[in-house]
């Protein structure tokens, strides 16, 4: 195991959720490369080998357009999440790539203060390393432990 790449992908995936639970969602486009792929997906889609996802996007612009979308467009109660992150799983590096697996926990915290665990699951990242100070997720799924998950799936996770 490679300390540093462990490092990179814990540091990378802490930015990326604070970005999130802080309300900068503007900023969250900018963890991906151009061309970097987003998908939420469940444990049971997976072990079945299905492709269908919650939400899918196929690029940094599609991302901007999501948000951009909750902000101007879309109608929801007031909420914000803390994210809760186990320690990054190093499970290849090759050309592509650092391939992780990273757990979470999602507190969903409503407008009227009611907090909740929200959703379970883990990240399976592949992230470009550029340089000694950059990184960026050509690749994030988000795997859900339950396929039950509330309708309001509005911020990412």
């Amino acid at each position: 195991m490679n300390i540093e790449h462990l490092a990179r992908i814990a540091d990378l995936n802490a930015r990326y959720v604070d970005a999130i639970d802080a309300d900068r969602l503007e900023a969250w486009p900018d963890f991906f490369l151009d061309d970097g792929r987003y998908r939420i997906t469940t444990a049971e889609n997976v072990a079945q080998g299905l492709p269908l996802s919650m939400i899918y996007a196929t690029s940094r612009a599609m991302l901007r357009d999501r948000v951009t979308a909750l902000r101007e467009a879309n109608v929801y109660e007031g909420q914000r999440y803390r994210h809760v992150l186990g320690t990054p799983l190093i499970a290849a590096v090759d050309a592509g790539g650092v391939r992780a697996r990273t757990n979470f926990m999602v507190a969903r915290v409503m407008r009227t203060g009611e907090t909740m665990l929200f959703a379970t699951g883990c990240y399976e990242d592949r992230v470009v390393l550029k340089g000694p100070d950059e990184a960026r997720f050509a690749e994030k799924t988000v795997i859900l432990d339950s396929r039950q998950i509330d309708t309001l799936l509005a911020i990412p996770l």
